[in-house]
């Protein structure tokens, strides 16, 4: 019977996406010939210039300060959920919502004020509430003691202020008893009548943010997705309708989906398919808010995401999680001030431009617009920065926000160097004026990696045995995946097996969340024959720490912690010659 509601179209996408393979997946990416980025659609060129948004995950469940959908103890064996909150309790909180200082305006403000250029909405979540006045469904907004209508609000918003607005809409309902069941037909109808609501009642609409939940995606793709080509033909979709077992958010399943969305990571490099990372301002990493003691991340955490997706060639969707009283909370706002003040002076390197032509590295990361090349420096080495040769010829160089840069230019390649009294301490950015357009460079490859990249990496422990909190995640060249230890830990090292005998006199430690102050006492070592020997030793480790030492020569390095509180966590652990 489960199969009996899907259309004979949909039933041969369901068996293509089982392959693995499609027609669209096939046309997302060039052939293997094509080195420049691939330029984007029309439809897609002023999401993908905007490189900024703001993500909004709010409901009902603000009132507990938990995750929202996922706390919701689960009624349904076919949804992944198993939340503390019992169903009856998390179903009923709406009968208390009442964000009686919610002001559509004012998140309209602090959206700009941040830099953003587009705003998305979870007008509905996973657990089935719905912001706007419905008629498909009685557990919405107007049941609420609050009753006025989220969606209307935020929508008009948006348009009076030249604001992109997005919905994320759940194609999921694990509160319905029919999803995923024999009955999976009703609940399509019910889910579908909400969808056509949601695109009908609140004007022109930007983007249609599907999300998955890792389980068989029953959704009617094929009329799903003519809903919302016919009520928001210029909508762009992500690629999350279609997702299911064995699939990954890198992945594009149908012709209708337009971008790829890694989730709590920066995307790597890709210029011939659009992307957008989806990330948390939360301590915590919380899509919700997460209560009073949520927390946010620090500005340099957030800055490095918005930089490093702009140098993959993608976009960042940065999440806030308002209150119950519909506030957006004041370290939120706060954070994302401070990110609008560093692009009122920085931003014509992030917006507009394409990822490249020098791929991200331990550098740091490049743009590219026009004739320019925009390089991003969020670490310097002792010497001048080394960047492969380019086919142009440089004609000027010049440090935004002031400065000096020399760029010397021969046939090796680029030299790059500017005096550490104009280096800024997050990101020196450089922009490299060439003679001819920027876009017609290959990408490439940065030498002068850390020698830990992809080394075999060993702990003393691992935050419950997890694999997400692995050791080869402090190793792994991504500055938003992290070593984890047992909470409560006091003490605890990170190993690694660079290979071989291998030199190296500078190392990089970045801690995750420094505001929490956990590495009290640390020492990087190495190896020898009657056991460790220290090579450096430090306190109070913060957010990022560049340890210069003597040249030593090793194959097995490490990192002892001997005195923490709570469990050290390590975004990245690097050497460098």
């Amino acid at each position: 019977m489960k199969l009996t509601i899907l259309s004979v179209a949909a039933l041969l996408l369901t068996v293509v996406l089982a392959s693995g393979q499609t027609q669209a997946a096939d046309q997302s990416k060039p052939s293997p010939a094509a080195t420049t980025p691939r330029p984007y659609p029309d439809r897609l060129q002023g999401w993908a210039e905007a490189r900024f948004g703001m993500f909004i995950h709010w409901g009902p469940v603000s009132l507990k300060g938990t995750e929202i959908s996922w706390s919701r103890a689960n009624t349904n064996p076919k949804c992944p959920n198993k939340g503390a909150i019992p169903a009856e309790v998390y179903d009923n909180l709406y009968k208390d919502f009442n964000p009686t200082k919610f002001d559509a305006a004012q998140w309209v403000d602090m959206a700009k004020a941040a830099g953003m250029k587009y705003m998305v909405l979870t007008a509905k979540h996973c657990d089935g509430f719905l912001l706007w006045h419905s008629q498909a469904s009685d557990y919405n907004i107007s049941r609420t003691p609050f009753q006025r209508d989220i969606c209307a609000e935020l929508a008009a918003a948006a348009r009076a202020q030249g604001m992109r607005i997005g919905w994320y809409f759940s194609p999921m309902d694990w509160r319905d008893p029919d999803f995923r069941t024999e009955r999976n037909a009703a609940f399509l109808g019910r889910m579908q009548a909400e969808l056509r609501e949601l695109l009908t009642n609140y004007g022109p609409i930007d983007v249609v943010w599907f999300d998955w939940d890792g389980r068989e995606p029953l959704y009617d793709q094929t009329q799903t997705y003519e809903i919302v080509k016919t009520l928001q033909p210029d909508a762009i979709i992500n690629n999350r309708l279609d997702l299911g077992p064995g699939n990954s958010n890198r992945q594009l399943l149908s012709p209708h989906a337009e971008y790829c969305t890694p989730e709590q990571e920066i995307g790597a490099y890709d210029d011939q398919c659009p992307w957008e990372s989806c990330m948390t301002t939360s301590r915590k990493n919380q899509w919700a808010w997460g209560g009073a003691d949520d927390g946010v991340k620090s500005l340099e955490a957030c800055l490095s995401m918005l930089i490093r997706c702009a140098g993959g060639d993608g976009n960042v969707l940065l999440n806030v999680g308002p209150t119950p009283t519909g506030q957006i909370a004041p370290e939120q706002a706060s954070l994302l001030k401070e990110m609008g003040t560093w692009l009122t002076k920085y931003g014509e390197s992030i917006y507009g431009t394409r990822g490249g032509p020098f791929k991200p590295g331990d550098y740091g990361v490049s743009t590219r617009k026009s004739n320019t090349i925009y390089l991003h420096v969020l670490e310097w080495p002792d010497e001048p920065l080394k960047l492969p040769a380019i086919p142009a010829k440089v004609v000027g160089s010049r440090v935004l926000g002031g400065g000096k840069a020399d760029v010397r230019q021969t046939a090796a390649g680029l030299e790059v160097s500017v005096p550490e009294t104009d280096r800024q301490t997050l990101d020196t950015v450089v922009a490299i004026e060439l003679d001819g357009p920027a876009l017609d460079i290959p990408a490439m490859t940065v030498p002068g990696a850390s020698l830990t990249t992809g080394a075999k990496a060993t702990a003393s422990s691992v935050y419950q045995q997890l694999a997400q909190h692995g050791p080869d995640k402090a190793v792994d060249g991504n500055s938003e995946t992290r070593w984890a230890t047992d909470s409560k830990t006091t003490s605890a090292w990170l190993e690694v097996d660079l290979g071989r005998p291998t030199a190296f006199r500078r190392a990089v430690i970045r801690q995750a969340f420094p505001e929490l102050q956990r590495v009290r006492k640390f020492a990087i070592e190495v190896w020898r024959d009657d056991g460790w020997q220290p090579c450096y030793r430090g306190e109070n480790l913060g957010a990022k720490l560049s340890a210069r030492f003597e040249p030593v020569t090793a194959r097995r390095v490490r990192l002892n912690i001997t005195e923490a509180t709570d469990g050290p966590t390590i975004w990245e652990f690097q050497l460098f010659k």
